[in-house]
């Protein structure tokens, strides 16, 4: 959670971290005063001399004279339909350098699919080009692919060949699918501690795995790691600062990416994404800062954040950004059995009341015009239950969507970041939940580094009311540090809270199982992530019948 005081003023001209070429583009519409913040935002494209959407005429590299390792940063699958997949790789033989070590170079990349991990039957295959456009990643959207299917890939160039990767696609539209398992994950922070519950999750059987955001953080990494406290190497400087611009986020990634844990998850489960604020920067809201700048400055900063994050996810070219805007609220379906509306709770948002922080709600949080989704997500989540035939309808999003009241008082604070602070947003979604007929809904949350289980109640101050879905939060992979199974504010939440069922501090993820008759939740957790190899075991496991929600302990 951001402090408050984030409406503070600026010093004024552009903060000193943000590279030449923002600076140029802010003094650019500074001068314009005719610009409105939508002009700008569709001007940001060209203004901040990002790269162009188009493969850039780089001349080609002969892949035969990468002497290093390539593929240093794994590989990725993601976004599984019934007939396609998306594929993902970059090519870096130095990835901790501006460009991977390439020099501006493209380089041709090869990729097949196969039914085994032998690749003994290939079934489609292809060549695609690593432009330095897109800072030399690879999406390749397969296609002609069987539903409800395993698969095998991997990508070569020059005498290089990457790991195998192995995904699936989803079952055919409509079909009776008996079981789905999926995982859910957040927060992400490198310099909090190691991935080791990426690892444990790496070995699960699990059909896909949704990230619910803050896969990487904004802020600075020390030589050592951080709490990793690394003695077998030394990170370079270029980490040691804030990522402001598009080179330095393009970095971060690379990072995070060359950790062997998310490498190893990577390869073994396809993912569906979605950001939080870390992508970009802490708690900020819509076209609004963490502190409260020009939105003009910080939409140039979102333009770069969400260009290295389109480059380095396993996403398809629908969701290339054009300047700062992404559309990444996307649905996907498993069968008859599950339809997912995956959520971004960040882009459209209105800014947080009351400075953020904790604060008790009033006229301010609670002003019906204000919205955590924007107008036209909205309706389109609302139209997507009404057109669904699914069980279940699970609505994979970042923040904590049930009241959570932090004291005991008789005003209780809220935290404004959450759904806390846009309740009447809040009550649209789920009047449109029933009103669409939605009997089995489940929310997936993550951004609080604890593991939460909650009955969604139609009035969150009656404990009596109906309950009317269920909000499984994961806990984060390493952010915090290792936690606690009882946080010092365990019992005060519990009690303010009684439909809150779980609630665990330690890191780790959640693993659904969901039938014709149940989903089961379980909560995954490690006891530390400050030191690497800690072992992995389930903390509370809770079931909800199909028709009657609400959590039940196993």
């Amino acid at each position: 959670m951001r402090p408050t005081g984030r409406h503070s003023p600026l010093p004024t001209g552009f903060p000193a971290p943000h590279g030449p070429e923002l600076r140029a583009a802010a003094r650019h519409f500074a001068r314009r005063r005719f610009l409105t913040l939508t002009a700008a935002a569709a001007a940001l494209a060209f203004a901040t001399h990002l790269p162009a959407t188009g493969v850039a005429a780089a001349r080609e590299l002969d892949a035969a004279r990468i002497a290093a390792d390539p593929f240093t940063l794994g590989v990725a699958s993601g976004d599984p339909l019934p007939h396609s997949v998306v594929l993902w790789t970059r090519v870096a033989p130095l990835p901790y350098e501006p460009g991977g070590g390439l020099a501006g170079r493209a380089v041709a990349v090869a990729w097949e699919v196969a039914r085994d991990e032998r690749f003994a039957s290939v079934v489609r295959s292809g060549t695609t080009l690593a432009s330095p456009d897109h800072n030399h990643t690879v999406h390749v959207d397969v296609d002609g692919l069987e539903p409800g299917r395993r698969y095998y890939y991997r990508f070569r160039t020059g005498a290089w060949i990457s790991e195998t990767g192995r995904t699936r696609t989803a079952p055919a539209p409509g079909s009776a699918v008996p079981a789905l398992t999926f995982a859910a994950v957040s927060c992400q922070a490198y310099h909090d501690g190691y991935f080791t519950a990426l690892r444990h999750l790496a070995r699960e059987e699990v059909d896909v795995v949704f990230h619910l955001g803050d896969y990487l953080y904004e802020y600075a990494v020390d030589s050592a790691g951080g709490a990793r406290a690394h003695t077998d190497r030394v990170l370079p400087d270029v980490f040691d600062r804030e990522t402001v611009t598009l080179e330095d986020y393009r970095l971060r990634y690379a990072l995070y990416k060359s950790d062997p844990d998310l490498r190893a998850v990577h390869a073994a489960h396809p993912f569906v994404v979605a950001w939080d604020d870390h992508e970009t920067e802490n708690n900020y809201a819509g076209a609004v800062d963490e502190r409260g700048g020009p939105p003009v400055e910080f939409l140039l900063r979102r333009a770069a954040a969400y260009r290295a994050y389109w480059e380095h996810q396993p996403l398809r070219a629908a969701q290339l950004p054009v300047g700062p805007d992404l559309r990444l609220y996307r649905r996907l379906h498993w069968g008859a059995l599950a339809q997912f509306d995956v959520l971004d709770t960040r882009q459209y948002r209105s800014d947080q009341a009351y400075g953020d922080g904790r604060h008790v709600p009033g006229p301010e949080s609670d002003d019906p015009a204000r919205t955590m989704t924007g107008a036209a997500q909205e309706q389109w989540l609302i139209d997507g239950w009404r057109a669904s035939d699914a069980l279940w309808n699970v609505l994979p999003q970042q923040v904590c969507f049930s009241q959570r009241e932090v004291d005991l008082s008789a005003r209780p604070k809220m935290y404004m970041d959450t759904w806390d602070g846009y309740r009447a947003s809040r009550a649209r979604i789920l009047t449109g939940a029933r009103s669409a007929g939605v009997e089995n809904l489940i929310v997936l949350t993550g951004d609080v580094h604890v593991g939460h289980a909650f009955d969604i109640k139609d009035d969150f101050d009656d404990p009596a009311s109906a309950t009317v879905g269920t909000e499984i939060v994961t806990t984060s992979i390493a952010s915090g540090g290792d936690g606690a199974e009882r946080p010092a504010n365990w019992a005060t939440y519990l009690a303010a809270n009684p439909h809150l069922r779980f609630y665990d501090g330690r890191r780790g993820y959640v693993r659904v199982g969901l039938d014709r008759h149940t989903a089961r939740a379980d909560f995954r957790t490690v006891p530390a992530v400050t030191v690497p190899g800690a072992p992995v075991s389930t903390a509370a496991s809770f079931v909800t019948e199909a028709g009657n929600p609400g959590l039940v302990p196993v």
